[in-house]
C-alpha cells in the first residue's frame, strides 16, 4: 500500500506539473490569441445543443489536443516572449516574423514578431463550426437519421480528424472552468474553414480510422436503429444515435452497451480460446484449438488481438479501461485460474492509475472497476446459489451476472442520474441474448469492409437483427411508466442506497426459499412497474376523471393537452425537452394525436417534438407562417418530413372541432404586414370550448400584438373566459387591457424552477388576483389538469 501510494503520487505529481509549465497557462490567464501547432489526441465529438431560454445554443466540436508550438498571435513591433529557455525547462524559444508554417519558419509576410515555444501541453479544443444546433440532433454534424449525402453535407470536416494528426490553428487561449482538469487550458476555435493539417496521422491511426469508415458505409443502407447502434456497439461510435434512443438506453441502464467496455474484448476473446473453464484441458473449445495453436499461441495471439481492439476503438481512457479489464478475462481465459482474478484486476488498476491518475476522478472508471469486481466475487456465488435452486445453469449465470453489476454500480449511478432503475436487471437479460452475435457480426464487417464491401453490407445487414432487438428492449422498458424511481442524486442517496441494497439482499435470499412469497413479490414489482392507468388513478388521482385541458411541467417552456376522447389529445406545443414531454404524454395516457399545434418556433416550445412524436400517431402539426428561427423551423419541418406527418399553416379565422372539443385561430392574421419583429408577436393564438369550459392560449404574445387582438373583430368573444393560458410564462410584458378584458377565474403559467428570467413577474402574478383569478404555475404546483366548468370549475396538481 505504501509503495503503491508513493508511485501514485510521484505520478500525480509528474502529470500535474506537465499541466503548469510552459507558456499555456500563462497565456490562458490573459485571455490571449495565440496561434499554435497542435497534435490531436482523441477522436472529436460533436455536443449535444441543449436549450437556452428561446433558443438552442450552437453545437461545438470538442477535440483534446497537445500543444507542440506556439506563438501570440498579433505581436507587433520589438519582441513578444512567449515563456523563454528557463520557463520552457531548456526547450527554448525562436523568434520569428509572419504566422508559424508547418515547420515553424514564416508564412506570410508582415511586420509581426512572434517568438515560438517548443512545448508540449494537453489542452481541450473547442471549434465553433457556426453551425445551429438542432434539436433531435445525435447525428454528426446536425440532426437525424437522414440519408448519407445529406449527412456528410452538413458533416464538419473538423469531426473527420484523426488521433496523432498535426493541425495548425489560431484561436483564444482560456482556462478551464473547474479546477483540477486534466488540460492546462481552453482552446477557442473558429473553425468555419477546414482544419490545416501540418502532420498526417500515423499508420495505425490512419488503418483504424479507415476501418472505422468501412463499418459506417457497411451500415448506411440498414434500419435507422441498427445503423444508428451497430457503430456504437463495435467500437463505441455513438454519433448516428438520437437523443431518444440514447435516453431510452439510459433508462434502461444499457448504456454501457453502447461504450466500448471490457465485454466487447471479452466476447472476442471467448470465441478465440472458448470457455474459461476449459482452457487449459484438452476439450477446450474456441477457434485457437481447432486451428491446432497452442496455448502459448493463444495467449500470444489475445494479446496482439487486444493491442489491435485499442487501436482501432481509439486509445482514450475508457478504451484502454477496457483493455485492462479484458486483459482479466484473457488470464481467466489462458489459465483457467479463478483465484488470480482478484489480485489481476488490482494490478490492472493500478497501472491505469499511474498511467493516468485523472482515472480516479473518472465515474466511468469506478464503475468499469465495480462492475468487474461483482461478476469475479458476487456473480459465482450467487450462480450457484441459483443452480442450486433448480434454475438452469445458463440462466442462472446470466441473472447472477446482471443482478450483481447491478447492486454493485447501483449507488454509483444514482449519484449521476438520480434514479434508480427497476427494470435494469430484466432489460440486461433480454439483451445480453443480442449482445454477443451483433458484436460479433459487427466486428467481421468491420474486418471484411476494406477488402470487399458487398460481404461487410451483408454481415451488417445479419448483425441488424440483434442490433434492433436492443432497441426494442431498451425503448420498452424505457415506456415503461414505473421503469425507475426517483431517488437523491448525491453521497449521501448513494450511501442510502447501499444501506438498502445491504438489507434487501438476505431478504431476498430467504425469499428464494418460499415461492409463494416470491410470487407475491414479483406481482408487486410488476404493478409498480406496468402501472395500469385504472390502479394508478385510484392510488394518486392523476389524472382526475373527466379532465379537459392540462399544463405539463416541462420546465422553462409551453406543452399543454386538451382532452379530445379516450386516448385522444390536441396537443399545443412540446416544450424545451423530449424526455419531460413524453412523461407527461404518457401519464395522461395520451397515445393519438389527431393535430399539434406548434404556436411559434422558439426552442422553449418545439425542442420537445421528437417526445411527443415517439410512439405516438400524429394527424398533422399546425404551425405559424413565421418561420423564425430559421434553424428551428427547418428542424420542425424534418421531423414532419422524417415521419411523414403533413404540416400546416394556422391563420386567424380558421375553426375546427373534434367531438364537443372546438376551437378557433384567433392569431396570427393570414398575411401580417409588416412581419413581427419578434417570433412571439407571431404565437398562434387559440380561444377554446371543451364542452363548457372557455380557455383562452395566448402562446407568447407579447403586448403589440395582444393589443391588436383587443382591436380584433372577435375581442367581444373573450370576455370572462375561464381559463387563460398565460402569455409568455407569466412575463412582466402583459398588456393590462387584455387582462381586464378577460377577467379569467383561472390563470395558468407554465415556467421553469428558478429559471434565469424572473417568470412569472411578480407584478403580472398580482395584475391576474386583481382581476380575480386563482393563478398556479407548474414551478411550484408542477403538472396542472383542469376539470368541470364555471362553478364547478377545478384544478388537480399532479
Amino acid at each position: 500500500m505504501l509503495l503503491g501510494a508513493a508511485a501514485a503520487a510521484a505520478s500525480a505529481g509528474l502529470h500535474g506539473a506537465d499541466l503548469r509549465r510552459g507558456p499555456v497557462p500563462a497565456l490562458a490567464r490573459q485571455d490571449a490569441t495565440v496561434t499554435a501547432e497542435v497534435r490531436v489526441t482523441s477522436d472529436p465529438r460533436l455536443t449535444r445543443p441543449r436549450v437556452s431560454g428561446d433558443h438552442l445554443t450552437r453545437t461545438t466540436v470538442l477535440i483534446r489536443a497537445e500543444v507542440r508550438r506556439i506563438a501570440r498571435a498579433g505581436t507587433t513591433g520589438g519582441t513578444s516572449m512567449i515563456g523563454g529557455a528557463g520557463t520552457m525547462g531548456g526547450t527554448g524559444a525562436t523568434r520569428v516574423t509572419g504566422a508559424i508554417g508547418p515547420t515553424g519558419a514564416t508564412g506570410a509576410t508582415g511586420a509581426t514578431e512572434a517568438v515560438v515555444t517548443r512545448t508540449r501541453t494537453p489542452v481541450l479544443m473547442l471549434v465553433d463550426t457556426g453551425t445551429p444546433g438542432q434539436a433531435s440532433t445525435g447525428v454528426r454534424g446536425g440532426g437525424d437519421t437522414t440519408p448519407r449525402g445529406q449527412e456528410a453535407a452538413r458533416r464538419s470536416p473538423w469531426l473527420d480528424l484523426l488521433p496523432s494528426t498535426r493541425l495548425r490553428v489560431t484561436g483564444r487561449l482560456t482556462l478551464p472552468l473547474a479546477g483540477g482538469d486534466d488540460v492546462a487550458a481552453v482552446l477557442r476555435v473558429r473553425g468555419r474553414a477546414a482544419p490545416v493539417l501540418v502532420g498526417q496521422p500515423s499508420g495505425a491511426q490512419w488503418l483504424a480510422g479507415r476501418l472505422r469508415a468501412g463499418l459506417r458505409a457497411a451500415t448506411d443502407d440498414l434500419p435507422a436503429d441498427a445503423r444508428a447502434l451497430l457503430p456504437g456497439l463495435v467500437v463505441g461510435d455513438t454519433s448516428r444515435i438520437t437523443p431518444e434512443l440514447d435516453e431510452a438506453f439510459k433508462d434502461t441502464d444499457l448504456a454501457h452497451t453502447l461504450a466500448v467496455s471490457g465485454s466487447n474484448l471479452t466476447i472476442l476473446l471467448a470465441l478465440l480460446l472458448g470457455p474459461p473453464g476449459l482452457a487449459q484441458r484438452a476439450e477446450r473449445r474456441g477457434l485457437a484449438p481447432r486451428l491446432g495453436l497452442s496455448l502459448r499461441t493463444t495467449a500470444l495471439l489475445g494479446g496482439v488481438l487486444t493491442v489491435g481492439f485499442v487501436v482501432v476503438c481509439r486509445p482514450d481512457p475508457s478504451v484502454l479501461r477496457a483493455a485492462a479489464c479484458g486483459a482479466v478475462a484473457l488470464l481467466a481465459l489462458a489459465t483457467g485460474r479463478r483465484r488470480s482474478l482478484i489480485p489481476a484486476l488490482a494490478t490492472a488498476v493500478l497501472l491505469l492509475v499511474l498511467y493516468d491518475p485523472w482515472l480516479a476522478r473518472s465515474y466511468g472508471f469506478l464503475l468499469s472497476v465495480l462492475a468487474t469486481g461483482a461478476l469475479l466475487t458476487l456473480a459465482p456465488r450467487w450462480s450457484a446459489a441459483l443452480r442450486r435452486r433448480r434454475v438452469p445453469a445458463r440462466l442462472a449465470e446470466a441473472l447472477a451476472a446482471a443482478a450483481a453489476a447491478q447492486v454493485v454500480c447501483a449507488p454509483v449511478v444514482v449519484v449521476l442520474s438520480g434514479r434508480v432503475s427497476l427494470v435494469a436487471v430484466g432489460c440486461n437479460l433480454l439483451a445480453e441474448v443480442a449482445v454477443a452475435p451483433a458484436t460479433v457480426l459487427g466486428f467481421a464487417a468491420l474486418a471484411a469492409a476494406p477488402l470487399t464491401m458487398a460481404v461487410a453490407k451483408a454481415l451488417a445487414w445479419c448483425a441488424s437483427w440483434p442490433t434492433g432487438w436492443l432497441a426494442d428492449v431498451a425503448r420498452a422498458g424505457a415506456a415503461l411508466p414505473g421503469g425507475g424511481v426517483d431517488w437523491p442524486g448525491s453521497w449521501a442517496g448513494a450511501l442510502l442506497l447501499a444501506v438498502v441494497t445491504v438489507v434487501a439482499v438476505p431478504v431476498g435470499r430467504r425469499l428464494l426459499a418460499r415461492p409463494w412469497q416470491c410470487g407475491v413479490c414479483a406481482v408487486l414489482l410488476l404493478l409498480v412497474v406496468v402501472q395500469p392507468p385504472p390502479l394508478t388513478r385510484v392510488i394518486t388521482g392523476w389524472p382526475p376523471p373527466g379532465w379537459r385541458y392540462a399544463m405539463c411541467d416541462v420546465g422553462q417552456g409551453d406543452a399543454t393537452v386538451l382532452a379530445a376522447g379516450a386516448g385522444t389529445g390536441i396537443v399545443v406545443d412540446a416544450g424545451p425537452d423530449p424526455k419531460l414531454v413524453d412523461h407527461c404524454l404518457r401519464a395522461l395516457g395520451i397515445s393519438r394525436i389527431p393535430l399539434l399545434v406548434l404556436t411559434h418556433f422558439h426552442a422553449d416550445h418545439v425542442a420537445g417534438l421528437p417526445g411527443v412524436l415517439w410512439g405516438r400517431s400524429v394527424g398533422a402539426i399546425e404551425t405559424t407562417g413565421y418561420d423564425e428561427p430559421a434553424d428551428q423551423a427547418a428542424f420542425v419541418r424534418r421531423e414532419a418530413a422524417r415521419r411523414g406527418i403533413p404540416l400546416t399553416v394556422a391563420a386567424a379565422g380558421e375553426e375546427r372541432r373534434i367531438g364537443d372539443l372546438a376551437w378557433q385561430v384567433l392569431w396570427p392574421p393570414p398575411r401580417p404586414s409588416p412581419d413581427p419583429d419578434d417570433p412571439n408577436d407571431a404565437s398562434v393564438t387559440l380561444l377554446v370550448r371543451s364542452g363548457a369550459l372557455r380557455l383562452l392560449l395566448l402562446g407568447d404574445l407579447e403586448p403589440p400584438a395582444q393589443q391588436e387582438l383587443l382591436r380584433s373583430a372577435e375581442v367581444a368573444r373573450l370576455v370572462g373566459v375561464d381559463v387563460l393560458k398565460v402569455a409568455h410564462h407569466g412575463s412582466a410584458h402583459q398588456s393590462p387591457e387584455l387582462l381586464r378584458l378577460l377577467a379569467p377565474r383561472l390563470a395558468l403559467i407554465s415556467c421553469g424552477t428558478h429559471n434565469l428570467y424572473g417568470h412569472p413577474a411578480p407584478g403580472t402574478v398580482a395584475a391576474l388576483r386583481a382581476e380575480g383569478a386563482a393563478v398556479l404555475r407548474t414551478d411550484r404546483d408542477g403538472a396542472l389538469a383542469v376539470t368541470g366548468a364555471g362553478h364547478e370549475l377545478r384544478v388537480a396538481r399532479d
